[in-house]
């Protein structure tokens, strides 16, 4: 299972067009929220960095399973959804 932003092709130069806070939980948020906690914008900003081709997710599910922070620590996640109702306002979402 692909998100939406795995079909953005990943330049180096290529940077968001506007932002919007989310409003309601999806997959989507839930992984965009897991790397806003890793100190990323997104994953194309994620792959840039590390410069990586593939995040690692759960097959289950679709969701990022371990992302490494840019201190060189890992984050790792369950399988189910860890973005709280209460959080999903917090969750930036970048338009290309």
């Amino acid at each position: 299972k692909k998100s939406e932003v795995s079909e953005v092709m990943t330049k180096a130069d290529l940077k968001p067009k506007s932002m919007h806070r989310a409003k309601i939980w999806s997959d989507d948020v839930e992984n965009l929220y897991r790397f806003q906690q890793a100190g990323y914008r997104d994953e194309v900003e994620y792959k840039q960095v590390k410069q990586v081709d593939e995040v690692e997710c759960w097959p289950e599910t679709g969701f990022v399973k371990k992302l490494q922070r840019r201190d060189n620590t890992f984050y790792y996640y369950n399988r189910q959804r860890e973005c709280e109702d209460k959080d999903v306002r917090k969750v930036k979402v970048y338009v290309y």
